[in-house]
């Protein structure tokens, strides 16, 4: 097996679980970030073309903002934390502690409060996977990009071939309990084809 179209249910729901464990971790990491508490759905994990990926977040021709992080160590690759602009704008607020509705831009402070989020969140998603993998991982310090949902999906924009343009989609809604506001993200993961063998291998479950 060697592509990760062919996965089966078990062996997605295997890598479901790690989502789910990653996903606790990024709302603790957030909650302790934001000072209040945060909750994170159920991840919903799939295998898209990455082509098909832009109308999950949003219109093609809609702004997002989207956290990239390399994958060093025993694997490699890259992530990305996609977030619609306006989740982006109150994620920003959230972390800057500041009123909802007071930021209308995504100006430097903004961005820089984005990027955190996102190396906090992406993090904990490898950190999950790490651990399932028994792998050492590293990431990258952030880089944001600010553009249309296409464009930042782009093959261009992540460095991504055509052989290798299926990706890992964890769908999650990051849930505010005091004012249970929901922000919806998506977290992809891109292993290059030497870590994708072993993430194959390593659910290869009965």
């Amino acid at each position: 097996m060697d592509d990760i179209r062919a996965l089966k249910p078990n062996q997605l729901d295997a890598l479901r679980e790690v989502a789910n464990i990653g996903a606790g971790h990024a709302a603790t990491a957030l909650s302790q970030m934001i000072g209040g508490t945060i909750m994170i759905s159920v991840p919903r994990i799939n295998v898209q073309a990455l082509e098909d990926v832009s109308p999950m977040v949003a219109s093609p021709e809609e702004p997002v903002a989207a956290v990239l992080l390399h994958m060093f160590g025993d694997l490699t690759g890259r992530t990305l934390l996609v977030f619609p602009r306006d989740s982006a704008i109150r994620l920003a607020e959230m972390m800057l502690r500041r009123p909802q509705g007071s930021s209308k831009e995504l100006g430097e402070l903004e961005q820089s409060a984005i990027k955190e989020a996102g190396n906090i969140l992406s993090s904990a998603y490898m950190n999950a996977l790490s651990d399932f993998m028994g792998m050492m991982l590293l990431p990258s310090p952030p880089s944001l990009a600010i553009d249309m949902s296409a464009a930042v999906l782009s093959s261009a924009y992540l460095q991504f071939t055509s052989d290798r343009d299926f990706v890992f989609c964890v769908e999650s809604e990051f849930i505010l309990q005091e004012s249970e506001e929901r922000l919806r993200g998506l977290f992809l993961l891109l292993p290059d084809p030497e870590s994708l063998q072993a993430m194959l291998r390593a659910v290869r479950v009965s």
